[in-house]
């Protein structure tokens, strides 16, 4: 048997959280609008990995998402999304105070399975961009070819975008989502309201969510066999 020590990473209730761009100001002009930015912080963000074999009737019982097969594939449920980043990886993203429920439940629906599940919702956020001009925002902001024939609904990429990097998704014909870095979270922001003021951009931030969590004490022990 193996002992595995894990913890609830978010703070109790009580505690004022603050999402990466908390400083900003919403902007929103008093013309037309053809791009809103939208900020979704208090996400929770896991990290999988493990051989799709092995991983893809667990993750399905459990989070209701099948997994992604397919290279640069990203699934959409109701608040959540699972994406491929890599042949034994992918990003899941649910709502916050859902990742350590789910973390206990993929490890007992995985038992001693060969996996691992990293909470990295601290060091990531997600950006939507959403509205007619939103591809044009992007493709002066990346090198990626984002040219909707080439890029379809429910794909996903990670590359250069500005001078960072990010992982750029497709929701809808014209809804877009950045996943980046906690630390260039301002610095994307920035560059974005930049590239958007000539059509006309609104920026809002994030909302307070419910924590819906089920904590369990921090460093609880559980056994796996």
């Amino acid at each position: 048997m193996t002992r595995v020590a894990y913890f609830d990473p978010h703070p109790a209730p009580t505690v004022p959280r603050q999402s990466p761009l908390h400083h900003m100001a919403e902007i929103a002009p008093t013309g037309d609008v053809a791009v809103t930015l939208r900020e979704h912080a208090f996400r929770d963000h896991l990290n999988l990995r493990g051989e799709p074999g092995v991983l893809a009737s667990a993750v399905e019982s459990v989070t209701g998402l099948a997994l992604p097969l397919e290279p640069q594939q990203v699934v959409f449920g109701d608040g959540t999304s699972l994406q491929w980043l890599s042949p034994d990886e992918w990003l899941l993203i649910v709502p916050g105070g859902e990742g350590f429920r789910l973390q206990r439940e993929l490890r007992k629906a995985l038992g001693d399975a060969h996996f691992s599940i990293v909470d990295v919702s601290g060091g990531q956020t997600l950006l939507s961009l959403e509205g007619e001009e939103a591809i044009s925002v992007l493709m002066k902001s990346t090198v990626y070819d984002v040219d909707p024939r080439h890029f379809p609904v429910g794909k996903g990429v990670t590359s250069v975008f500005a001078k960072a990097n990010a992982i750029i998704r497709r929701v809808d014909d014209t809804r877009w989502e950045l996943v980046v870095r906690r630390s260039f979270a301002d610095y994307c922001l920035r560059w974005l309201l930049d590239a958007g003021e000539e059509f006309g951009i609104a920026f809002q931030r994030a909302e307070h969510e419910v924590d819906a969590r089920e904590a369990a004490p921090a460093g609880e022990a559980e056994m796996t066999t």
